[in-house]
């Protein structure tokens, strides 16, 4: 019986090519835009690779400063003091990384000018990030404390600077200043692992930042262990009580936040103050997002399958003179209904993996590695199975409960 329910559902997918198409087509555009947009977003919120450790560290990058009896409100990325300061002796933290937010620089080579971003970083910053070094060694502690001029680049960077030549040992300048390759690592795309070139932050030409509360640099604190991250973070904020600022008549309270991934990206996107940064409020915008985007294809499907379904009251009418039962006529519809999303779901994995491969490829988005959730995309396909069961048991239900002489009638 249920060999000749997949037999009848390929002649009527064969026979209804066109509505087969544009079921399809709800279908796969459905679950490619839902598995790509899953895809990025769990890259950027739940990394893995060189932010592996992600679940033991977190991000600090703004400082808010007022003052307790002024209006005055000033945001903005941390100076090398408050780190040193305030962050570094924190009692919950195992490590503490100083990193300059990426600037663009121009590099000058054999006649050539390029513009890359480069970084500057201490030695923690590569104890806590997990780089897979292609060649050579990354920045240490001697470095930082000697004020070295050497740099680290990435394999695109290295290239593109030092094609068909070997990477270590060579040259470059770069705000005026002339660094010496030490290491090559891979590509890497995550916020706080982003960048063309590092550099130590003592070779800069000025010691004028280890002066300063506020600056171009972030922090990424990591905790001895996962469960200790809920108390480095109170610490964290804590901390901030006991800034110093150089001038208490303009700024005297300070507030700090130590933030995941997703908190940061939160924090960032809804200007939020809150603890955790309003990351449950930005994690239902996208959930609703994505329920109202995928609500458009299932009514478009519920609305062909009613159609397809009413088309077919002859068909139905005849079988039930034959004596097919409710039951039965029932069962072939729906089977009809998940034959069809399941093909479709096929069809969408292979394509989120052509679209997220073109994406790699593509340089839109720099560096990027991303891989298919294949939990978001069972999800993805189980909503869509439902949406087809459901749009196609009440009117075929309601059909099969006609009788023989109106179904032929075509009388719904």
């Amino acid at each position: 019986m249920f060999r000749n329910y997949l037999l009848t559902a390929w002649k009527v997918f064969l026979r209804r090519k066109l509505f087969t198409a544009i079921n399809l087509l709800c279908i796969v555009l459905t679950l490619v835009v839902l598995m790509v947009v899953t895809a990025l977003l769990q890259n950027t919120f739940y990394p893995t690779g060189v932010e592996g450790r992600s679940e033991r560290f977190v991000q600090m990058v703004m400082m808010e400063s007022t003052h307790t009896e002024k209006s005055g409100r000033r945001t903005g990325t941390l100076g090398y003091k408050l780190i040193e300061q305030y962050l570094k002796p924190l009692k919950h933290a195992e490590l503490v990384a100083a990193t300059g937010i990426p600037q663009s620089v121009s590099v000058y080579q054999d006649n050539r000018v390029s513009d890359h971003l480069m970084r500057l970083t201490d030695a923690e910053y590569w104890q806590i990030l997990d780089f897979h070094i292609v060649s050579g060694r990354v920045i240490n502690a001697d470095d930082v404390a000697h004020g070295r001029m050497v740099a680290v680049l990435n394999e695109s960077t290295a290239r593109k600077l030092f094609p068909g030549q070997p990477y270590l040992g060579q040259k470059f300048s770069a705000n005026g200043q002339v660094f010496t390759v030490i290491g090559v690592v891979q590509d890497e795309m995550h916020v706080n692992a982003f960048a063309d070139i590092w550099t130590p932050i003592t070779s800069q030409p000025s010691s004028d930042y280890q002066n300063n509360l506020f600056g171009g640099f972030g922090a990424i604190i990591m905790a001895r262990t996962p469960a200790e991250l809920p108390a480095l973070q109170k610490e964290i904020m804590e901390a901030a009580r006991t800034v110093q600022f150089d001038d208490p008549t303009v700024f005297n309270t300070a507030r700090f936040w130590g933030d995941s991934k997703l908190a940061l990206f939160s924090r960032t996107l809804l200007s939020s103050k809150a603890e955790d940064g309003d990351a449950g409020k930005l994690l239902t915008i996208i959930a609703v997002l994505m329920l109202l985007f995928m609500a458009l294809p299932a009514l478009n499907l519920i609305n062909l399958n009613v159609g397809r379904i009413m088309e077919r009251s002859s068909e139905i009418g005849v079988r039930k003179a034959f004596g097919a039962t409710s039951r039965q006529l029932v069962a072939q519809l729906v089977l009809e209904n998940v034959l069809l999303c399941l093909i479709g779901g096929a069809i969408a994995l292979v394509a989120s993996s052509a679209v997220l491969w073109w994406l790699e490829g593509s340089g839109l988005i720099p560096y990027l590695k991303v891989h298919l959730n294949l939990a978001v995309f069972g999800y993805g396909l189980l909503i869509t199975l439902v949406f087809g069961v459901l749009s196609g048991v009440i009117p075929a239900w309601k059909m099969s409960r006609l009788a023989p002489v109106h179904a032929l009638k075509g009388n719904a």
